[in-house]
């Protein structure tokens, strides 16, 4: 199982990101765990000092940005 982390405060750019997140993985078919994470302290524990951020793994894969639905796709495939 894929662990997707959604990083953000709760911006509409970071509300996107988890709604595409969801898309992709829903249209991808595979198992995922996909998480929103809202807290300050877990969001820059992880490195990440710009919102919105995407991690699978454990990895950071995107910052700062909303990819498209495509590019979320090879990201979390």
């Amino acid at each position: 199982m894929k662990q997707i982390q959604i990083l953000g405060t709760g911006c509409p750019k970071c509300d996107k990101l988890a709604e595409l997140t969801r898309e992709a993985a829903a249209s991808l078919g595979g198992d995922y765990e996909i998480e929103k994470v809202t807290e300050i302290n877990r969001i820059t524990a992880a490195g990440v000092i710009m919102t919105p951020a995407l991690m699978v793994d454990g990895t950071v894969k995107v910052v700062g940005k909303v990819p498209d639905l495509d590019e979320i796709k090879k990201l979390i495939g």
